[in-house]
């Protein structure tokens, strides 16, 4: 299986590419395609994980459908057979892996939430005992269970660097404290349902992150991908142990390599060698059969 990296759909119009997604414009929707591009230390690596967008394309579908009684979303079709009759003759290339949406206009947040300490919370925690200004109890370790989840928003990056941590008045601030009240509300209402859902599967969802827009039509509605290991981090309920960094459903193979062969994290980035891949693939894999309960053809 040969990994997509790049899409080409003829005369329709491109947007733009993201470090997975490339974005088109179809009439007066838009067209997300996962693509098998991988990122590490925000950079786009020279290889990719053959079916990963497809994984995250179908994870994502299944978030929509357990999710769409507590928020609308922006999904018009997946199936390409009831996509415009432009695109057909690209099926190959976006079977699977292809969301036709809704236009929206996008709120400048990333909104994450947090049940657990990992990755940037832990490093604030560790100098302030807060995270996002939110004060936390002393004793908590790397990988420590929160006493409630809790809102921790970002800035939304465009130039592909680090997303920043930002207080919820700062949320305020940028949209409003009515919309900035109500993407809290939804964003903790989200993690609650899909970390009990997680939970049933024998697996923790420790943070998350999601982003909204708003359409005249519908109000605010959940977009862009939602609850993969791209955007989350899955830990095996059964390993948990608080402490240090806990196993993940995600890249974490992937870093682990760059770090052993002391990449400088600088452009161009390296390729994989192919156990790191089938090991990174095969992780995918199994989250998505662990959060559905069905395993994917690819």
């Amino acid at each position: 299986m040969t990994a997509l990296l790049k899409t080409d759909l003829g005369a329709t119009p491109l947007l733009g590419r993201g470090k997975v997604r490339d974005l088109y414009a179809v009439d007066d929707m838009l067209l997300l395609v996962a693509t098998d591009r991988i990122s590490a230390f925000d950079h786009v690596l020279g290889s990719g994980i053959p079916g990963k967008g497809k994984i995250l394309t179908q994870i994502s579908l299944f978030w929509f459908d357990l999710l769409r009684d507590l928020v609308p979303n922006h999904l018009i079709a997946s199936e390409v057979r009831d996509f415009p009759a432009a695109l057909q003759p690209f099926a190959e290339q976006l079977e699977g892996r292809s969301m036709l949406v809704k236009r929206a206009r996008m709120f400048p947040v990333e909104c994450v939430a947090r049940g657990y300490l990992a990755g940037s919370g832990w490093k604030e925690y560790q100098g302030a005992r807060t995270v996002c200004g939110i004060a936390l109890p002393e004793g908590l370790q790397d990988g420590s269970r929160l006493p409630a989840p809790i809102f921790t928003p970002a800035t939304k990056s465009q130039d592909g660097s680090h997303d920043e941590n930002i207080p919820f008045s700062g949320v305020e601030a940028a949209i409003g404290a009515a919309d900035a009240a109500e993407l809290r509300r939804l964003t903790l209402a989200i993690y609650e349902r899909a970390a009990a859902h997680a939970e049933k599967q024998g697996l923790i969802l420790a943070d998350t992150k999601f982003e909204f827009g708003r359409t005249d039509a519908d109000g605010i509605l959940l977009a862009d991908e939602v609850l993969t290991p791209d955007s989350s981090r899955f830990w095996d309920a059964s390993l948990w142990k608080p402490g240090g960094a806990q196993p993940s459903f995600d890249k974490q193979f992937v870093r682990d390599y760059l770090e052993d062969i002391r990449w400088n994290k600088q452009a161009p980035a390296p390729g994989l060698p192919e156990d790191v891949v089938e090991r990174t693939r095969a992780k995918y894999l199994e989250a998505f059969r662990r959060l559905t309960g069905r395993d994917l053809k690819l």
